[in-house]
């Protein structure tokens, strides 16, 4: 069965955990589809673990198109989600339902998601009202992290966590179907999540909320530059990828591969006419 916002709505009723996961390829795309996440966000964390930049602001909306339509190509069930780049919706609402449309139309997504809280709340608003849906982020917000200097946990001081709180309710308002909560103190995402009848999808969020969502490179031992505290590696991919190269280099170099199983044949009758 497709899952769309109902599907989360109706799993916060029921406190049925949801799952989401990144995807930013077909084959990718597929396999989670396949192992039956309820969503898959095509996140602009692709600037870091596959085009290489130092953080997420570089990416453009013809990156998030590209790669949103290839992973929407790959799911039958899974909602995909994709992420609204940096400057493409904080300019105006009109921007943001234009790329947010674009989204939608030439990516092929389910639902959109933005970060900020409050000072976004027209354009969640707008977007909704144009017949998208919003997911929202709050916490650390990567587009932001030059405003909040640095990768940090946000919400920590009595003034933050209120501004956290009243920023979720704020999107709750505006219209988002649900909430990412990244780096935020477990108590914290807790009481936004008692607060809220959208659910929250923690990432670095403790266990307390309705979902949680990992970066697939992160929890397959994929992506080595850094690596979060939140962050569970559930299979070390990377290192049986690495080892397999390896393997595959040595392999031509001794003259290993290909062999005669790995080869095309021909009749001697045809290859003697050519001398």
């Amino acid at each position: 069965m497709k899952n769309t916002v109902i599907t989360f709505r109706d799993a916060k009723q029921k406190k049925e955990k949801l799952t989401m996961l990144t995807a930013y390829d077909y084959s990718t795309a597929k396999l989670m589809d396949e192992a039956g996440v309820n969503a898959i966000l095509v996140g602009d964390s692709l600037g870091n673990v596959i085009l290489g930049y130092e953080d997420t602001i570089s990416v453009t909306m013809e990156d998030m198109i590209h790669h949103g339509a290839a992973v929407s190509r790959g799911t039958k069930s899974a909602l995909v989600v994709i992420d609204m780049p940096f400057m493409s919706y904080q300019t105006s609402v009109y921007d943001a339902v234009v790329n947010a449309g674009r989204l939608m139309k030439e990516g092929r997504a389910g639902a959109v998601k933005l970060e900020g809280g409050r000072e976004v709340c027209p354009q969640i608003k707008a977007i909704t009202e144009a017949g998208i849906p919003v997911m929202a982020h709050l916490g650390l917000t990567p587009q932001s992290i030059h405003a909040l200097g640095g990768f940090r946990v946000q919400g920590k001081s009595e003034e933050a966590a209120r501004k956290l709180l009243e920023d979720a309710k704020a999107v709750e308002e505006a219209g988002a179907f649900a909430v990412v909560l990244e780096c935020v103190p477990a108590k914290l995402a807790e009481l936004i999540t008692e607060e809220l009848e959208i659910p929250t999808i923690g990432i670095g969020a403790g266990n307390v909320c309705d979902g949680q969502i990992l970066v697939y490179q992160d929890m397959l031992g994929m992506f080595s530059d850094f690596t979060p505290k939140f962050v569970k590696c559930y299979a070390n991919v990377g290192e049986v990828m690495k080892n397999a190269f390896e393997s595959y280099r040595k392999e031509v170099q001794d003259g290993m591969f290909p062999k005669k199983e790995h080869e095309y044949a021909m009749s001697d009758d045809v290859l003697n006419k050519l001398y």
